[in-house]
């Protein structure tokens, strides 16, 4: 199993920066991926930026050139810069882990944080 922990949200002003982290805990050992998630108001949960144990990252298009994944394994921390933010990235914000349960054949789950919230002003 794993645990997530989710911190530094909060209210920013438009054009500000915040820095999300995500602490992971557990079976660190079977994860293959990293990712963090938003959900807006109303709106469905989608994927913000993601990255792999390699190293690959993938970002929506909505956030490209602004927000950065990145993985610190000497503290099992996942963080999300995120630059030049905007009144429509407020949210909740998730972190995932893709845990992996069996590799023959190949199944996996994803775990899930508690949330912080991002609040952006215009």
């Amino acid at each position: 199993q794993v645990q997530l922990v989710e911190s530094g949200g909060g209210l920013v002003q438009a054009g500000g920066s915040l820095r999300l982290s995500c602490a992971v805990s557990g079976s660190i050992d079977r994860l293959n991926g990293m990712g963090w998630y938003r959900q807006a108001p109303g709106k469905q949960r989608e994927l913000v930026a993601s990255i792999t144990n390699a190293g690959s990252t993938f970002y929506a298009d909505s956030v490209k050139g602004r927000f950065t994944i990145s993985r610190n394994n000497a503290k099992n921390t996942v963080p999300l810069q995120m630059n030049s933010l905007k009144p429509e990235d407020t949210g909740v914000y998730y972190c995932s882990a893709n845990y992996v349960v069996t590799y023959i054949p190949f199944s996996a789950r994803a775990y899930w944080g508690q949330g912080t919230q991002v609040t952006v002003s215009s």
